[in-house]
């Protein structure tokens, strides 16, 4: 038997004094095959992308470092290497595809130059800068090599850099997490590339992702990691459908199935949303530049029930988010109707809106984002009950009551949001927004980034407040599992137009319009059913 490509033995990386634990990595073992794709898969902070970065050389030292073991490259040890054959190595034999393209990417230097830099580096051909982005797909490659990172969409940027990591046909690909913010048509496409170029290049890919659906549709072999150990390894369909650690049977368990579950049929409740011919055009340009717009909302009606979960799936740039924010008055519209129990919100003032924002309420995508790192958790909470005329002592009061409905405890009151995980700060933007008592929660992909456990708590959460406080929910989504689990009904966006909706079920089962059955066809992994999986409604 050949030797691998990759060889990890023992590794360990050690965290700076005063983290919650000493070691990052600890003890861990890992082989990547030529031509075999790996998949490393755990929950956020289980050491998944810093063994990447400890495989490059690229700890954030002296504070992080590594404490012992081996990292075996084609028979070179890259931990004892000196950094001049380390630069020479990275990018040449070994390929690294980032995260976040938009943060890896330089902002103020074309996608084009910035691949030459890595061919010029090791001796490449700078010719095949056209060639190489049209080898990953791209359209119209030499104006794509001339556009900046911000003038493409989020999965040409990340084909990009696809085309950066494998300039110099890299005998290794470290891929981390290069979907995971993508909608499903792209994230097929991207890894199908991968699939692809692995297959014709006999390339060994180390696949760093939490998403079991990719797992299930491209890796060879699997790896779990839970608090930087490897707890369990195997091939692909051994560990996704007989996996024999329990952590490993706890994260799939999390996984939402694709099938909707049965719902009771319960006649609509009385409606308390109602949008009509909602429309939105962007304009750009200018003095100086080309002047451009953009249809974003193309007369989008559609009505929402008491107590019901309107889910709103689409790829980006389809107008999901658009909606989100013409409900709440976060974004002018050009035209149509937004009624709330029956009240107009759309040619409101401002002045007679703040009242009616008590009753609509959003939570963002991003809650660090979304939440000001100068401000406790407390405060933020209470801001909206303080606005509305509660003294500093109720809302005070309110905010700890608030903390404890979503399952944090009183204390965190006092924290600030950087001082919490992702899926807390989620946990924290929902309890801001339940804090006015809403009728109508509008729900912005608001577990898009989460791991599939956390994903899980506050689906659950959410569930259990919609009952609890009979709340009405429009959910945007661009994940059809989730949508398939917690959504009643599901409107389906274009390109700024409804082209279809339905009840979850129906639409799951029977899809109408091409957009919607190619959405479906895209899901990864989705002949794969979950073993056990966790009821989220």
């Amino acid at each position: 038997m050949s030797a691998p490509l990759l060889s990890l033995r023992g590794v360990s990386v050690r965290l700076p004094r005063g983290a919650d634990r000493e070691f990052a990595l600890q003890d861990v073992d890992l082989d990547v095959a030529a031509g075999e794709i790996l998949c490393v898969v755990g929950e956020s902070g289980s050491g998944k992308s810093l063994t990447a970065t400890a495989i490059l050389g690229l700890l954030p030292a002296p504070r992080v470092t590594l404490a012992g073991g081996r990292i075996l490259f084609e028979g070179e040890d890259l931990a004892r290497l000196p950094p001049a054959r380390l630069r020479a190595i990275r990018g040449a034999r070994i390929g690294m595809i980032f995260q976040e393209p938009m943060t890896a990417l330089n902002p103020v230097m074309p996608v084009g130059r910035q691949i030459a830099e890595v061919l010029e580096e090791h001796g490449g051909d700078l010719a095949r800068v056209p060639a190489l982005l049209a080898e990953v797909g791209i359209p119209d490659p030499p104006a794509a090599a001339r556009a900046y990172p911000h003038e493409l969409s989020g999965g040409q940027r990340q084909r990009a850099m696809i085309a950066m990591a494998l300039a110099m046909e890299p005998r290794l690909l470290i891929a981390d997490e290069p979907t995971t913010a993508l909608d499903v048509t792209t994230q097929a496409r991207i890894l199908a590339l991968i699939r692809e170029i692995q297959a014709r290049r006999g390339t060994g890919v180390l696949f760093i992702t939490h998403d079991f659906g990719v797992v299930a549709e491209i890796a060879d072999r699997v790896a779990v990691m839970q608090r930087g150990r490897i707890v369990e390894t195997g091939p692909a369909r051994q560990v996704l459908e007989a996996p024999s650690h329990p952590y490993t049977r706890a994260l799939i368990a999390a996984v939402p199935p694709l099938a909707p579950p049965r719902r009771p049929a319960t006649p609509p409740g009385p409606a308390v949303l109602e949008v009509e011919d909602l429309r939105k055009t962007y304009r750009s340009g200018g003095l100086f530049a080309r002047r451009r717009s953009v249809e974003a909302l193309k007369g989008v009606s559609f009505t929402l029930h008491r107590g019901e979960t309107l889910g709103i799936v689409g790829e980006s740039g389809s107008g999901k988010s658009t909606i989100a924010r013409a409900l709440v008055r976060l974004l002018p519209t050009d035209g149509g109707s937004i009624r709330l129990d029956g009240a107009e919100l759309r040619a409101t003032s401002r002045a007679a809106f703040r009242p009616m924002t008590r009753h609509i309420q959003m939570v963002f995508q991003d809650p660090f984002a979304s939440l000001n790192p100068r401000r406790r958790a407390g405060d933020l909470i209470a801001q909206g009950p303080r606005i509305h005329g509660a003294s500093r002592a109720e809302a005070r009061a309110r905010a700890v009551r608030m903390l404890e409905l979503v399952g944090l405890d009183p204390s965190a009151a006092d924290r600030f949001p950087h001082e919490f995980s992702g899926g807390q700060r989620q946990r924290i933007g929902l309890a801001r927004a339940l804090a006015l008592e809403p009728a109508v929660l509008v729900a912005d992909e608001p577990v898009s980034a989460l791991d599939v456990s956390v994903q899980a708590q506050v689906l659950r959460l959410l569930a259990e407040l919609k009952a609890r406080l009979s709340l009405s929910l429009v959910f945007i989504t661009h994940d059809l599992r989730v949508a398939a689990q917690v959504c009643d009904r599901i409107l389906v966006m274009h390109r700024g137009e409804m082209v279809e909706q339905g009840e979850t079920a129906i639409l799951f089962a029977a899809p109408q319009h091409p957009y919607t059955q190619a959405l479906l066809a895209s899901v990864p992994g989705r002949t794969w059913t979950p073993t056990g999986p966790e009821a989220l409604v």
